[in-house]
């Protein structure tokens, strides 16, 4: 039997197709695609109607219209799909001892200790109810001993379901599933163990660790652990204090708003650059400054989630513009993305082509291989 938590986790089922269908009723039963709208455009999310002809995400939109000729194609709505996860977070936030945020539409909680008090099923259940009553979206609940085996149970209780998992049947349950309901085995590494041998996760837990480190090293332990149950992982608490930030205090104090603008650029690229390696989204931005008399303001705003420069760098200059009115000399600026949460950056493009994806993946790779400052935008040179 293995040592037992209680870790819930929460996913909202094809959250960006529910929140559609809660603006539009009329697209409830029918095959749904989000994405760009043009044949150019990638698959963002999809409906269960639109899987079931082979649909999935981050498909060439012109392949998935050729696959399901009748699905209604929409052009993705990043402000009302981060309004909607707010709202779950809150109603998260206000009932759980511990949670944490882990992308736009998954959330965990630990509940450990809490059976000696009230079924911490009955309490996983009641949550779940009170989600779907206040805002009218679906969802999915695993509870387990530890992240991965409840993440695991969650996909299998979908759509809109509940699954518990214990200790005692946590080997039973995983054995006999595939090896791609394991969180962290994607595009490279399932053909990998494929050709080795392995399709279930029975198989892979009897492969020896050793061998699993020489073939994919520190990755090839954490599947193995996964496969065989183990995840030590905690529930980190979610915080708006999760952020990154760069600040610039000049060797003289300065009123060449221009310059400002350009630095402020400048950070915004760094920031967002360090967002995406981290594959992490921001929802809030905050813009600071200090005048030479060290009087010190800042000003926030929550913004649709992002990790794109172009996308946050007019709401900086737009925030700077408004936050600098005493047109005295400044010392200091700075910028600052707060409440991250994981998740891929491309989430956020619903683009007719897929262009500015290509391009900020190029400029991505040119940095990790040579230095931040190796690409620039020309006004932060």
């Amino acid at each position: 039997m293995i040592s037992s938590r209680n870790i819930v986790h929460l996913d909202l089922d094809t959250f960006f197709v529910s929140v559609e269908r809660l603006l539009r009723p009329e697209l409830m039963g029918k095959p749904v695609i989000i994405g760009g709208t043009s044949d150019r455009g990638v698959v963002s999310s999809c409906s269960y109607e639109a899987r079931k002809f082979g649909v999935y995400s981050a498909m060439p939109m012109k392949m998935a219209r050729a696959l399901c000729r009748d699905a209604i194609i929409v052009r993705g709505d990043m402000e009302q799909y981060s309004k909607y996860s707010s709202a779950v977070t809150e109603i998260i936030a206000e009932k759980s001892p511990v949670y944490e945020k882990a992308s736009i539409d998954e959330h965990y909680i630990d509940l450990t200790g809490m059976d000696r008090f009230f079924s911490s099923l009955k309490w996983a259940h009641e949550l779940r109810q009170a989600i779907i009553k206040n805002t009218g979206l679906p969802i999915s609940l695993g509870l387990s001993v530890n992240k991965t085996v409840s993440k695991i149970a969650t996909g299998e209780a979908k759509p809109n379901g509940e699954m518990q998992v214990p200790g005692d049947v946590v080997k039973p349950f995983l054995s006999p599933l595939s090896i791609r309901k394991i969180p962290g085995i994607g595009e490279k590494t399932y053909p990998l163990l494929r050709s080795m041998g392995v399709s279930t996760i029975e198989t892979l837990s009897r492969i020896p660790v050793e061998m699993m480190e020489r073939v994919m090293g520190k990755n090839g332990i954490a599947l193995w652990e996964k496969a065989n149950g183990i995840d030590s992982a905690p529930v980190r608490p979610y915080s708006e204090s999760k952020s990154i930030g760069a600040e610039t205090t000049f060797d003289q104090d300065s009123i060449d708003v221009v310059r400002m603008k350009e630095i402020l650029v400048k950070m915004v690229e760094k920031t967002a650059f360090e967002l995406r390696e981290q594959q992490k989204l921001t929802p809030c931005v905050t813009v600071k400054i200090r005048y030479s008399n060290f009087d010190t303001h800042t000003l926030q705003q929550h913004i649709p989630y992002t990790a794109f420069d172009h996308q946050l760098i007019p709401v900086v200059k737009e925030m700077f513009d408004r936050l600098y009115q005493r047109r005295m000399l400044i010392r200091l600026i700075g910028v600052r993305l707060g409440n991250l949460i994981s998740g891929n950056p491309q989430l956020n493009m619903f683009e007719d082509s897929t262009g500015m994806i290509d391009l900020y993946l190029a400029l991505d790779r040119i940095r990790g291989k040579y230095g931040q400052k190796a690409v620039r935008r020309g006004v932060a040179l």
